[in-house]
């Protein structure tokens, strides 16, 4: 069910020209690592304006729940803010972050709180992989403070996530207690999960709505689930590692009766089964992302859509945001184009009228990495001199 209200209507622009010819969208993902969306957005819309200066310029940088979806709620609500904190990271050394309010509304009356994992739990955060103790205490900590601040809902993007603790850490932090035999608490992370005999929920902080925003539908355990597909980009290489923390997952779901065959549950190294154990709703990413910011609205009479994303690959096409969004410009006869740090051979780009490769444009890999902004911008001079050369399609 996708959230309606509150936030229609109130979004940042740059200047319009009321007499251009061209009306565009920037809706880039992060280029996971090396730039926001907000970031690309910005030096794709510049680079555009170089070339033609008149154009009508619309900027909505995407998120799927995964890395920068607090700075793509930011830059497309312009009464937004941001709310410092320093929590626990992954590893457990202090990470100065934030979460983002966005007012009161009438189906929110004491705001909304937009949280990302990746920010404070995430695999960006970590100088190197450590499979068994990282947790998610830093993810349940920002979401403390925004229920201290006293929000009416949460919207949690929950991708990038560093770890396999099942969302212990996390629950943890709103008070759950994860107990061993001898009554004592387990050990942080998926190491602590063999020796999970119990769970009290009883000083487990009440939920207010919480929507939750992955791109993720695998379950919690099994071939599909948390630490068999997911376990090994985190350090579980081995198959009877793997097979231990599938184990303890599923001791964990066992414990909160959770269903852990509900698809999402395996998001977030087990996030996903956590939250909808404390009573959350799990949500299509990119949707409902462009629902909260008026992506369609943005779209609607649109000549252009440049999306965009770091690798756009075979997986891209389910549910990332470059494929939802060129479906989004097909629907109001807008044309798409993509940008991406690399494309690759596997890849449909039969949705885009232009495709730009910045690996391309850089001669390689480590040239692109290098010098992303540069890049982005010779890009985005590129399809503003390729597009209008085209038949554009009526309003």
């Amino acid at each position: 069910m996708p959230l309606r209200g509150g936030f229609s209507g109130h979004f940042c622009d740059l200047d319009v020209g009321e007499s251009s010819l061209m009306r565009v969208v920037f809706a880039p993902d992060s280029f996971k690592g090396t730039i926001t969306a907000a970031e690309a957005a910005r030096v794709l819309a510049d680079a555009w304006r170089d070339v033609d200066p008149e154009a009508q310029i619309v900027l909505r940088p995407m998120a799927d729940g995964g890395e920068g979806t607090v700075a793509a709620f930011a830059a497309a609500v312009p009464d937004a803010e941001r709310m410092p904190i320093i929590v626990t990271g992954p590893a457990g050394v202090p990470v100065d972050t934030s979460w983002l309010l966005l007012q009161a509304s009438d189906d929110a009356p004491h705001g909304t709180a937009v949280i990302d994992l990746a920010s404070t739990s995430g695999i960006e955060l970590l100088d190197q992989l450590r499979p068994w103790d990282v947790d998610t205490t830093g993810f349940g900590q920002a979401v403390a403070a925004a229920l201290d601040h006293g929000v009416s809902r949460l919207v949690l993007g929950i991708g990038s996530s560093a770890s396999t603790d099942g969302g212990t850490g996390m629950l943890r932090a709103l008070g759950a207690r994860f107990l061993d035999r001898a009554g004592q608490s387990i050990a942080p992370g998926a190491r602590g999960l063999s020796a999970l005999a119990s769970v009290d929920l009883s000083a487990l902080r009440a939920a207010p709505e919480v929507l939750v925003l992955t791109d993720v539908t695998n379950p919690l355990t099994g071939p599909r689930g948390a630490a068999e597909v997911f376990g090994p980009q985190k350090g579980l290489t081995d198959a009877a590692d793997r097979a231990a923390a599938d184990a303890g997952l599923a001791r964990l779901a066992e414990l909160l009766d959770l269903d852990a065959t509900v698809p999402g549950a395996g998001a977030a190294g087990g996030v996903g089964g956590a939250l909808v154990a404390w009573g959350a709703r799990l949500l299509p990413g990119a949707e409902e992302v462009a629902r909260l910011i008026g992506l369609a609205d943005a779209v609607a009479g649109s000549d252009v859509v440049v999306t965009g994303e770091g690798s756009y690959d075979g997986q891209s096409g389910d549910g990332k945001v470059p494929s939802f969004v060129a479906a989004l410009a097909a629907n109001a006869g807008a044309r798409a184009a993509l940008v991406a740090g690399r494309i690759t051979t596997d890849a449909d780009t039969g949705p885009f009228a232009v495709s730009v490769s910045l690996t391309e444009l850089a001669g390689s890999p480590a040239s692109a990495l290098a010098e992303p902004t540069r890049w982005l911008h010779e890009a985005g001079r590129r399809l503003a001199r390729d597009l209008p050369a085209r038949d554009l399609p009526a309003r």
